[in-house]
């Protein structure tokens, strides 16, 4: 049998992930994140900055994107569809989590 070796890193929402980690970790090219920062999909921290950096919040939606392109050939018009739906999909569970802190035992 063949082990698998994995790449394991923690990340915090609150640290942030540049482009080029952002690709190796994803399966992008780091063309492809910019035609999704151009397409709106996924949003830098700052623009203004020369080296594009971006919340660890974007980690696992872009990775989960990233590979259902792979495993269905999508293009990348798609991943931007898909990254938006995963975003509110994870939005709406904290607001579901939330919500349920507050209901009575």
């Amino acid at each position: 049998m063949e082990q698998q070796l994995l790449d394991v890193a923690w990340l915090d929402a609150r640290e942030v992930v540049t482009l080029a980690e952002l690709a190796r970790i994803c399966a992008l090219s780091p063309a492809e994140l910019d035609e999704l920062v151009d397409d709106g999909a996924l949003v830098p921290l700052e623009r203004a900055m020369q080296e594009r950096l971006f919340s660890a919040d974007c980690v696992m939606p872009l990775r989960t994107a990233g590979k259902l392109r792979q495993d269905f050939d999508l293009d990348l018009f798609t991943v931007g569809l898909l990254l938006g739906y995963l975003n509110r999909i994870e939005a709406l569970e904290r607001q579901v989590r939330t919500l349920k802190v507050h209901l009575p035992d």
